[in-house]
């Protein structure tokens, strides 16, 4: 039975991976450290802020020291605000239609992420929809980013804990965890949850390790999402 969606953020909820990557560049050419497109979404999508910047100094032979690495984050944080104050957040088709159908259906909302706890704050006030979620893991609670399983892990334990308490726990094989890429599924497959992956940054063929697929979010329903769990938990 499915009781609880656990939602990535960059590239599920909001379309704003080519805006990290750009960014990423930004930033990095500022330091002498050249970080492609193509090997952005290669190697790079899918890393948090800390992780990202550390493959590419690393990969440019540079010492990781914690205070350039702070400074990079900050730095990034600080021009992804100025994008958004301008743009403000776009979310994909269909995401908004999600949640809020998921919210009116009983179950228990979460935001798994590697963004910066801000960055989520901000776009779920934005789209009034921040409310509907018991729990937002983001970069700055764990040690460890995607595809290390730790957010997802964090987010089962507060959902466990947090006030009000549910009336029986809920356990990993009850929760679907919705991403957008390889090492978001591999994160939530290690804390033991049913995966949806949604081709909406890599193609479906790239998302294989998902136990359910789908082109994206748009007219997903959740009679059709209960279902698809339903039959991958039997698998």
């Amino acid at each position: 039975m499915l009781r609880a969606i656990f939602f990535d953020f960059n590239g599920v909820l909001v379309d704003d991976e080519a805006i990290h990557q750009e960014l990423f560049h930004e930033v990095l050419s500022e330091e002498g450290v050249s970080l492609s497109q193509e090997d952005y979404y290669e190697n790079y999508v899918g890393c948090d802020d800390r992780g990202c910047f550390s493959l590419a100094l690393e990969s440019a032979g540079r010492e990781v020291d914690p205070g350039l690495l702070m400074r990079l984050i900050a730095r990034k944080a600080s021009y992804y605000r100025d994008r958004i104050r301008r743009d403000g957040f776009e979310f994909f088709p269909g995401a908004e239609d999600l949640v809020k159908a998921a919210a009116a259906d009983s179950i228990t909302l979460a935001v798994v992420s590697g963004a910066l706890r801000q960055e989520i704050e901000d776009a779920l006030a934005q789209a009034e929809l921040r409310d509907l979620f018991k729990v937002v893991v983001s970069s700055e609670d764990v040690r460890a980013g995607k595809p290390n399983p730790e957010g997802y892990l964090r987010a089962l334990r507060e959902l466990n804990s947090r006030s009000p308490l549910p009336e029986r726990l809920f356990h990993p094989h009850e929760i679907l965890a919705i991403e957008d890429t390889p090492p978001g599924l591999q994160a939530a497959a290690g804390a033991g949850l049913v995966t949806l992956g949604v081709a909406q940054t890599f193609a479906r063929n790239e998302l294989s390790a998902a136990d359910v697929l789908a082109d994206n979010l748009e007219g997903l329903s959740m009679e059709e999402l209960q279902r698809q769990f339903a039959e991958a938990s039997l698998r």
